[in-house]
Order: structure tokens, then C-alpha cells, then sequence
């Protein structure tokens, strides 16, 4: 989204689907919005890119890779080149200085990608990669395109943004495809979000350590 945002890039399309998640999102004009994925395109330095954003994606195996072939489909319509996708390995705590791991299905795309911010020594350090950003690589290699997952390493909390993580992945990018993005205002948010995210996850591993404490409490595991 950042990304988005910042190279004002256009909507080409947008996909909503009956194997999304069955709720609505309540936007900051009050009004409903169903689930929905998009697509955007920007030309960088000569360079045509999509960028696929969403709120959410496909909820059942099948669905996800119904939805990775489709893309697949549209992507190679448009004449592209190689993927990248993106995602997190959850970490036990909040890392201070988070690493961004690779793996693909082309060592020659690793290649293409190395830098000293960027490590592919990932066996051992992430199990499966769930959802799209895992499975879309591995589509994508039996349709001979190049493709690569950056993983940034995060704090394994649902309540957690994780932004300093997504910012570090974002360097990588920005480097790579001279996309000229200002980090000053995403540094400004991450040190706000972050001590107020750090804040909350003490508040909610308290609660939970209470409830550990007394078995006979129940449904206090709701933070509304």
C-alpha cells in the first residue's frame, strides 16, 4: 500500500469473489466495502510493474489456488516477467532489527536479487509458506516464470503490524527498482505504532497469563 500510495499508481482491476471471507469492511466514511483484491500498474523508469493489494485473500486451499492460476493467467497476458511476493516469518519475539530471508523457484532470480540485506540461507528458519505468497511462487515455477518470496522476519502476534519488518522489505524494493520512495514519513509512523503495538502486546500477554492462572474464569479471552 505504501508503495502504492507513493507512486500514485493507477487501479486496473479489481476482484471480489464468493471464496473470500464472508464479512464487510466499515471504511472512514462509515459506509460498507466488500472484501476486495486490486491490481495497479506504474511505470518506473521504463519499467511496467503490478502491484496486487487486498484486505484479504481466498480462505480454503482449493480457492487459493484457483486464485494463484487466474493470476498467473492475467500476468502472463500482460507479458510479465518474474514475480515477487511478500511475507513474514513469525518470530517468538519482537525482533530489534529484523532480517528479510528469500527463496524462489530459480536460483538465477536469487542471483539477480542478492545484496547483504537479503539472505537465502532460509532452511530450517521457516516452516511452510501458507497462502498466496507462498503458493504463487510455486505456480509460477511450473509455468516456467521466475519467482521469489521475500520474508521479513516479525513478531508471531495477530495484534501485531509488524511495520519496521515491511519497511526493511521496502529498503530491498526501493533499491532494486530505483523507485524513489521517502521512508521519512513511514520511520515517523513505525516508532509511534511500535510503542504503542509493544504496549498492547504486553497488555494482551498479561491477560492471558491471568486466564492461564485461573482456569475457571471464562471468556475473557475477547478484547473488544
Amino acid at each position: 500500500d505504501f508503495i502504492i500510495d507513493s507512486l500514485k499508481a493507477e487501479k486496473i482491476f479489481e476482484i471480489e469473489s464468493y471464496n473470500f471471507p464472508h464479512a464487510v469492511f466499515v471504511n472512514d466514511k462509515n459506509m460498507v466495502e466488500l472484501p476486495t483484491i486490486e491490481i495497479y500498474h506504474k511505470k518506473v523508469s521504463g519499467t511496467d510493474l503490478l502491484f496486487l493489494a487486498g484486505d484479504i485473500q481466498p480462505i480454503d486451499e482449493v480457492a487459493c489456488y484457483e486464485f494463484c492460476d487466474k493470476l498467473i493467467e492475467f500476468f502472463k497476458k500482460h507479458n510479465g516477467k518474474e514475480i515477487i511476493t511478500i511475507g513474514g516469518i513469525g518470530m517468538s519475539n519482537i525482533p530489534e532489527e529484523p532480517k528479510v530471508y528469500c527463496t524462489s523457484n530459480s536460483k538465477k532470480i536469487i542471483e539477480k536479487y542478492k545484496s547483504k540485506n537479503l539472505y537465502n540461507n532460509i532452511y530450517g528458519i521457516v516452516g511452510p509458506i501458507i497462502g498466496v505468497t507462498g503458493v504463487l511462487v510455486g505456480i509460477a515455477g511450473k509455468r516456467s516464470i521466475p519467482a521469489i518470496a521475500f520474508l521479513a522476519e516479525t513478531y508471531g502476534h495477530p495484534n501485531y503490524l509488524g511495520i519496521k519488518s515491511a519497511r526493511e522489505v521496502l529498503r530491498i524494493l526501493n533499491n532494486k527498482f530505483n523507485l524513489g520512495l521517502n521512508f521519512s514519513e513511514l520511520n515517523d509512523e513505525v516508532v509511534e505504532i511500535e510503542k504503542e503495538i509493544k504496549t498492547k502486546v504486553r497488555q494482551l500477554e498479561t491477560i492471558k497469563r491471568r486466564k492461564d492462572e485461573m482456569p475457571n474464569i471464562k471468556n475473557i479471552n475477547y478484547i473488544g
